[in-house]
């Protein structure tokens, strides 16, 4: 009885010492949700009370054309930055893995411009792709290339944001050094006793070892991907012709130029159920070809 009334007092406390992160997850978290739930069967302008409208926004997403302009440029911007950014980070991971001179300063300063906040990294490629003064034009006059309007021509307004995306490689190749630090290095050292050739132990041994946390990273850089918002709104605005035309950027435009809030609330819910159904037949798809310490994930 008496351990009775004593793990009541500790869960009491417990609540209490929680209750500050409780109560903050709750109104600033969970309610925002709840609300945008309910605001996406409304017509709603923040300055007159929520009409209910029942699926109206919904039924109008999908007659909408930037609605579907935004999938598209979204979609686009994902199956082009995500592998490639992977492909780098695993790439650069793979040779500060090595032993190599500097080897700490090398991790150190490609980790480093990842922490550097969204806006400053635009404003800095702003520069960066200036057609006048920019270093990237600069650097392909070297080849004969003529200049580019980067952010002013719908041909290459994308592929600037893309090269941007490259920026936060070093986050993304800290988790793959992780990973490949991890493999064993009995392993390796078996494979080489058989005669089997880096690239060989490479696809064979350390891959599959490291599956696990490519498929993080997949899932990972897909959602952000998802959610590029910063770029489009402060370099380019969406243009030139809709070309960078994010879908985040668009439920800004909605919810913030154009005062839709029930609308936007709408396609953030879509938003919400299209990463989660991508992730889900992402994690079903890896079952094939993610291996674990324990056995299969099923």
């Amino acid at each position: 009885m008496r351990a009775t009334r004593e793990g009541r007092r500790e869960g009491r406390w417990f609540y209490f010492f929680i209750s500050p992160w409780l109560i903050g997850f709750i109104v600033f978290a969970l309610f925002p949700v709840l609300a945008s739930l309910y605001y996406s069967f409304t017509e709603y302008d923040i300055i007159h009370a929520p009409e209910f409208i029942g699926l109206g926004n919904y039924r109008e997403l999908f007659q909408d054309e930037l609605f579907w302009t935004s999938i598209k440029v979204t979609l686009k911007y994902t199956f082009i930055s995500v592998p490639l950014t992977l492909a780098l980070s695993l790439f650069f991971a793979i040779l500060i893995n090595m032993k190599v001179p500097l080897r700490g300063f090398i991790r150190t300063a490609m980790y480093f411009p990842s922490m550097i906040s969204g806006v400053s990294m635009a404003l800095l490629w702003f520069w960066v792709f200036n057609p006048q003064a920019g270093l990237f034009n600069y650097v392909l006059s070297w080849f004969g290339v003529d200049t580019i309007n980067w952010f002013l021509d719908e041909k290459y307004a994308m592929w600037a944001l893309i090269i941007m995306s490259f920026w936060g490689v070093g986050g993304g190749m800290l988790i793959f050094l992780a990973g490949l630090q991890g493999v064993p290095e009995s392993l390796l050292e078996a494979a080489k006793l058989d005669g089997s050739g880096r690239v060989r132990t490479f696809f064979r041994i350390t891959l599959p070892l490291i599956s696990p946390v490519f498929l993080f990273q997949l899932i990972i850089g897909m959602i952000d991907s998802f959610q590029v918002f910063t770029q489009a709104y402060t370099i380019t605005q969406g243009g030139p012709n809709y070309s960078t035309w994010f879908y985040v950027y668009n439920i800004y435009i909605n919810a913030f130029k154009n005062f839709r809030y029930g609308y936007a609330s709408a396609m953030s819910w879509i938003l919400l159920i299209g990463v989660l159904a991508i992730t889900f037949l992402i994690m079903k798809m890896s079952n094939r070809y993610v291996h674990y310490e324990g056995g299969s994930s099923r």
